[in-house]
Parts: C-alpha cells; structure tokens; sequence
C-alpha cells in the first residue's frame, strides 16, 4: 500500500510514514521530529500523540500519554521523565499557537465597519482584550521554548535558585516553572516588600 506521496507502508495496519519530514498523519505513524499524531504513534523527539504512544530518542523507551504520570518512586528526570514532559510542552505550545492562528483569522473576518459607534467600541474593545491574550502566551511561548531549552540541556526540573530538585506535582501543574515552592514564595514575598516601599 502506499500513502498520498507514494511512500510505501510497512506496517500492517493502513498507517503511512510521510517522507522523513514527521508530518502528522491520520490515524498512524509520524516519525522524526514528528508532530501529532492523532490515534497514533509518534517516534524519537515527537510532540505529541493525542491518545496514543509515543516513541523517544531511545526507541526502547515508551510513553503512553495516556497513562504515564512521573512518580517520586522513579529517579529524577530520568529520560522517561523528560520526555513526558517534552510531550507536554510541546503540545502545549501547539496549542497556543493553534489558538494564535484562529485569533489572526478571527480579527480578519471581524475587520469589518460598524456603522452604529456603540457596536464599533465593542469591536474594538474585544479586539483589545484578544490582542492582549495573544501577547501574554507569546510572552507565555518565549518561556516554554525556554523550559524545552532546559530539557536539551539538563538543567530542566531543578530549581534556579537552590539548584533542588522541583517537586513533580509543581511541574504537572506549571511545566514550565524554574523555581520551587519555597523559592517562589521567597521571590513573591520579596516582590511585596519592594512594592510596598
């Protein structure tokens, strides 16, 4: 069987690998540097399957995003680990910049003259209100390219300014954190006392 290039399959269950590039396929395979894959299978630096595998650089190591959860019984930031959270930061920032796209869209169709002024404000206040949302998660991207620039380099999951380890629980819920929970309670409390003078 081939695919909509003309790639041959391997596999025996209808999927198609693209040409290399990781492009995301249906409902199957998406190889190097692959994006998601709904239903599928994402190999070695993917970002992402959407209720399916995911294969890491180290093809014996799999992750089922469905399942898979760190654990403080496991070692630190073992590779299982990274790329758990890899997977999450990646599809995360798709996320946002799915979202950006649709915004962009959305203005564009919405450019249009209002001749009541009353439903030209509203307009242009909503329109203030998304451009404002899109300039926090560009701001909001700039900081997960960040926290996957840690990942390459080791340093992700360690706190910034003790060099502790961050508690798991804290990178689940903000996966692009840099401090611990002491360390950024420290931090907040000394951003009131500054204000405050």
């Amino acid at each position: 069987m081939k695919n909509k290039n003309g790639v041959a399959v391997k596999n025996g269950n209808g999927s198609a690998l693209k040409n290399g590039h990781g492009s995301t396929q249906k409902n199957g395979v998406s190889d190097r540097n692959g994006s998601a894959a709904k239903n599928g299978i994402v190999a070695t630096n993917g970002a992402g399957a959407k209720n399916g595998i995911v294969l890491v650089a180290d093809k014996s190591l799999l992750v089922d995003k469905s399942k898979y959860r760190p654990s403080d019984k496991e070692p630190f930031m073992s590779e299982r680990q990274r790329e758990y959270f890899r997977i999450k930061l990646l599809g995360w920032r798709e996320d946002i910049l799915k979202e950006a796209k649709e915004t962009l869209q959305h203005l564009q169709d919405e450019n249009q003259n209002h001749p009541d002024l009353a439903d030209r404000a509203s307009s242009e206040t909503d329109r203030a209100i998304e451009l404002r949302a899109r300039d926090r998660q560009r701001k909001l991207i700039a900081k997960i390219d960040a926290a996957l620039n840690r990942l390459d380099d080791g340093s992700y999951g360690y706190c910034e300014e003790t060099g502790e380890p961050i508690a798991l629980k804290r990178l689940e819920a903000r996966p692009i954190a840099t401090l611990s929970v002491e360390a950024q309670e420290r931090h907040e409390r000394r951003e009131r006392v500054y204000r405050d003078d």
